[in-house]
């Protein structure tokens, strides 16, 4: 059901009018598609500036001026697909290490874009008809998304960074990429991830190789989602998604200057996405502004019958976020600064620099700031909550719902045969450590409430919250700015893996500021379960008070606007 509609104004009527008294008209300026918003692209699509299909080939071209992905056929030859896991599986010590190596990408390739939807540009034509019929557009008409490669798509192959899965197209789309087509999205194209999702730090993938930062080429984008980061940093699409099981969709959000949102687990379907620790992983928007996220939010957001853990969901997500977007939304608002991820022996002092800054603009704008803000036990209950290994099982359930077009079967197998990178021994191992499933492990390796660790650590920080009456609380997304290519080293500074994925509470990170050298740096608050209304609040009134989202200086426009591009780009009717 189309939440909104926005209706195609009399702009045709006009001209008509304006044709029968003999005047001149000059043909309206197509927008421009660095930093377009969803409201501004729909905007010129009902004012008739551009088409949907007009629309659509700019950004591809965009995307195959700036980050063209590789031909299909011309990589190196692909690993052979495994059909059968061997007779036993390896132990854990015994893991061979990954024998594949890191596909080499140019040192000024972006390498964010991995493949593009064949029936992008058809899509298009079908809403610009609807929209011609209809006189309306979808919530998400025509907005191309670029999709992490860990969200199945029937059209489309879904490899997770894994030369083990290379080719290989899902019977369905995930739930999430069900909602956006439907509310008129075009799925655009495909994004670079880190192998696995394993690594927080960097996307590096045994299909694709390595992503770098938009906006310094010797950066990392953090991982797993950095590819869509990097993407959509560089408009290359509207509509960015990734997942995040620890870090993933706030850490690369923070590198690249965007807004990114980890729901309350239950908030959304995890069905159709490949899993690392299901009990973990939630996938959501990476996105510009934070109007653009809170729309593309509301048509993600809700029960979803293929996922059980949504049925919390009922009764606690609204039809819409924007209304709650609020220029003046920090005033009365009580924000706890958490000193304890501010403070530590790594941070950098010119980041921490930085986030005092944006303690005095949220005093200025409205904002009564509980500091220090102090979690009893903090420590304990954080040191308490390790990952727990499940993706051994969540894989091989996945896998399984491939059917026949599976080209592995089990982790084992793909262990066994070394199908992944040697730096990713250390996380194979440690996958394949667990042979239980998670409901038998000891902690059982489940959800918030069925782990005594998870619920202790939610009940203390809520607890801490609720004597403090504090409505969200606030620290640095990273305490160090995003590191250099290759380097593994130097301190990151990593704070979103602390608390959110492990208690279950929502957590939105939206750019504070820059380096001297013009990386981003980014602030996250942090709320009760299901009270993603008011981080929205928070951070658009931020946002609007601060504006420090600008674009990367490298991939600025184009000399071509979108309704000239059609000579630029095949057609493949």
């Amino acid at each position: 059901m189309w939440r909104d509609k926005v209706t195609v104004p009399a702009i045709l009527v006009a001209a008509v009018l304006a044709a029968g008294c003999g005047r001149q008209s000059t043909p309206p300026a197509a927008p421009s598609l660095v930093e377009l918003t969803i409201d501004g692209a729909h905007a010129a699509l009902s004012q008739g500036r551009v088409s949907c299909e007009g629309l659509t080939r700019g950004y591809l071209v965009r995307i195959q001026t700036f980050d063209p992905p590789p031909v299909p056929g011309a990589d190196a030859e692909q690993p052979p697909p495994l059909t059968q896991a061997p007779a036993a599986p390896e132990a854990a010590d015994n893991a061979p290490i990954g024998r594949l190596e890191v596909p080499v990408s140019p040192a000024d390739a972006l390498n964010a874009i991995i493949a593009v939807n064949p029936k992008a540009l058809d899509r298009a034509r079908a809403l610009d008809a609807e929209q011609a019929r209809l006189g309306r557009l979808r919530t998400l008409h025509c907005m191309p998304v670029i999709l992490k490669d860990n969200f199945d798509t029937a059209d489309m192959p879904t490899e997770a960074g894994s030369a083990a899965l290379a080719g290989t197209v899902p019977p369905d789309d995930a739930f999430m990429v069900h909602q956006l087509r439907t509310a008129g999205a075009i799925v655009l194209a495909k994004a670079n991830m880190g192998e696995w999702a394993f690594s927080p730090y960097r996307t590096i993938s045994s299909t694709h190789g390595e992503t770098r930062n938009a906006y310094d080429l010797s950066r990392v984008p953090a991982g797993s989602s950095g590819g869509t980061a990097s993407a959509i940093a560089a408009s290359l699409g509207i509509i960015g998604m990734g997942t995040d099981t620890g870090n993933s969709i706030r850490g690369p959000a923070a590198h690249s200057g965007l807004v990114g949102i980890r729901s309350t687990l239950g908030a959304t379907s995890r069905d159709g996405i490949l899993p690392l620790l299901a009990n973990r992983d939630v996938g959501g928007p990476l996105m510009r502004t934070v109007r653009d996220t809170a729309i593309v939010f509301s048509v993600l957001a809700g029960p979803d019958p293929a996922d059980p853990i949504t049925q919390a969901a009922r009764g606690r997500v609204p039809d819409d976020y924007r209304v709650f977007l609020r220029s003046d939304g920090l005033r009365g608002a009580r924000l706890g600064v958490l000193r304890a991820l501010v403070d530590t022996d790594t941070a950098d002092p010119k980041v921490v620099a930085v986030f005092e800054r944006a303690l005095t603009d949220l005093e200025r704008a409205g904002a009564t700031l509980v500091d220090p803000f102090t979690i009893p036990r903090f420590t304990a209950l954080t040191d308490a909550t390790g990952f727990c290994s499940r993706f051994r099982y969540d894989l091989g359930r996945y896998l399984l719902s491939l059917g026949p077009a599976a080209p592995v079967r089990s982790l084992d197998a793909i262990v066994a045969a070394g199908l992944f990178l040697p730096r990713h021994a250390g996380a194979m191992q440690w996958a394949m450590s667990a042979d239980a499933a998670p409901a038998e492990q000891e902690p059982p390796c489940v959800d918030v409430q069925g782990d005594p660790r998870r619920r202790a650590l939610l009940q203390g920080v809520v607890s801490a919250m609720d004597q403090a009456g504090v409505d969200a609380i606030l620290y640095p997304t990273w305490t160090n700015p995003p590191q250099r290519i290759g380097d593994d080293d130097s301190p990151r500074g990593n704070n979103s893996p602390v608390i959110a994925p492990h208690s279950g509470q929502p957590a939105i990170t939206v750019p504070m500021g820059h380096t001297a050298s013009g990386l981003p740096l980014g602030l996250q608050l942090l709320a009760r379960p299901f009270d993603e209304a008011k981080l929205f609040q928070y951070a658009y009134a931020y946002e609007q008070a601060t504006r420090h989202r600008r674009p990367p200086p490298d991939f600025g426009p184009l000399p071509h606007p979108p309704s000239q591009t059609a000579a630029r780009l095949p057609d493949h009717r």
